[in-house]
């Protein structure tokens, strides 16, 4: 259900918002006190190393820099708890809006496995979860929640994180019964010969075969691959009107990257994005545009999976799915 912003605003959003006021505030004087407190502990004590007894340069530098980060962070705590408190105002207000729940905390189910074996996110050293949208939309179900992978690279001093993949992983239950596993990603990712030749004829995830499903849109092959472990069924999933709508959803994300995973009745996607959702801040003045913000990106990225998820090919066609404009 898209509102607009005004809607949300004035369903009641705009008043529990306003009634904010004093707990940022409090964030904000908490936050000073501890600041100033532990300046007024650490400064003591970081006198004495630089100015005391002779004591290893690099040893001092590490001490003061841990003394500082640490204070920073305890400082920081309660803005962060205030500005977690308004993202989840703001974020179960849109969900309301839409007929579905909104929850900070995520756990990742069987589908984050199933997007992980084939290939939907790629290979990590650690992972953070948030923001999950779950519930009924539109006679499906849906749960939708934020990834982030990242990947420890370098060495020594120059070991560093490097996130991999940031952006929504999408779980729906599909508008029409099937039986096959069938992916869809982006051209080129598997190719012959060591990755100079041409498109894989086939790919294999933990020993299942999926193999090549030649499609008759002219410009499918130039973006999209699709793999299936049955010919048939998988031209029935993702037939040439279907592909031009998602032809269109790409343009409208700016080319972020697409993958889909349609297996036992089910639709994985997988989307490749900026850090989405954050609706809070601790100016008050920003609250009505981030919240349009995170309204709009809901609104494009449940508009995504609506769009995969088809009925039955006259649904694609016919227009009961929002426009690509919709998405921007």
């Amino acid at each position: 259900m898209r509102n607009g912003i005004e809607g949300l605003m004035q369903g009641g959003l705009e008043q529990w918002l306003a009634g904010q006021a004093d707990m940022r505030e409090g964030a904000k004087k908490q936050a000073a006190s501890r600041w100033t407190w532990g300046a007024a502990i650490a400064l003591p004590v970081l006198a004495f190393l630089w100015f005391g007894p002779a004591i290893d340069v690099e040893l001092r530098l590490f001490a003061t820099l841990a003394a500082a980060a640490l204070i920073g962070w305890w400082g920081y705590r309660p803005i962060d708890a205030a500005k977690q408190a308004i993202k989840i105002g703001i974020n179960s207000a849109i969900a309301a809006s839409f007929g579905v729940a909104y929850a900070h905390e995520v756990e990742p189910g069987a589908e984050f496995e199933a997007a992980r074996t084939y290939g939907l996110v790629p290979g990590y050293d650690r992972s953070s979860f948030e923001d999950r949208w779950y519930g009924n939309l539109q006679g499906h179900d849906f749960n939708l929640y934020e990834t982030h992978l990242e990947e420890q690279r370098g060495s020594g001093k120059n070991r560093r994180w490097v996130t991999v993949f940031r952006g929504p992983v999408i779980h729906m239950g599909f508008g029409r019964s099937f039986h096959s596993t069938t992916l869809l990603e982006r051209a080129g990712k598997h190719r012959k010969w060591l990755g100079l030749g041409g498109a894989s004829d086939h790919v294999s995830f933990d020993g299942h075969r999926l193999d090549r499903v030649d499609q008759v849109h002219p410009a499918f092959g130039d973006v999209f691959a699709l793999y299936s472990d049955d010919q048939v069924e998988a031209r029935v999933l993702v037939h040439p009107t279907y592909i031009e709508h998602l032809l269109q959803l790409e343009s409208a994300f700016e080319a972020q990257e697409l993958r889909a995973l349609f297996t036992r009745g089910e639709v994985i996607i997988a989307v490749e994005a900026d850090n989405m959702f954050e609706s809070g801040a601790m100016d008050a003045s920003a609250d009505r545009a981030n919240a349009e913000r995170a309204q709009r990106q809901f609104s494009a990225i449940s508009g995504l999976a609506l769009a995969i998820n088809q009925n039955e090919r006259g649904r694609v066609a016919g227009g009961d799915l929002p426009p690509a404009s919709d998405f921007s």
